[in-house]
């Protein structure tokens, strides 16, 4: 569930693998080892990612992903203002 959170949060908010390792301090390739449920993720890169993604760490770690969509859309309108949009 982690691994599909956080590339649900990072596609949301129009980011590349890249652009979430850049914002977050970790490297493009453990971006994508955690999206694809490769390795286990340790709190404090969890908390980087999920600072970077402007979430909380319950978010990232919540089992109901019933509010994902709430989440996916503030992170496009943030995504895209901090990368100039409207």
């Amino acid at each position: 569930m982690l691994a599909k959170r956080v590339r649900l949060l990072r596609v949301g908010r129009g980011w590349s693998q890249e652009a979430l390792a850049a914002a977050s301090g970790l490297h493009r390739n453990y971006i994508g080892h955690v999206e694809r449920a490769e390795l286990n993720v340790g709190l404090n890169n969890l908390e980087k990612i999920a600072s970077a993604l402007s979430v909380s760490l319950c978010t990232l770690l919540e089992p109901n992903a019933a509010d994902l969509g709430d989440f996916m859309a503030a992170a496009s309108d943030e995504g895209s203002e901090k990368l100039g949009g409207s």
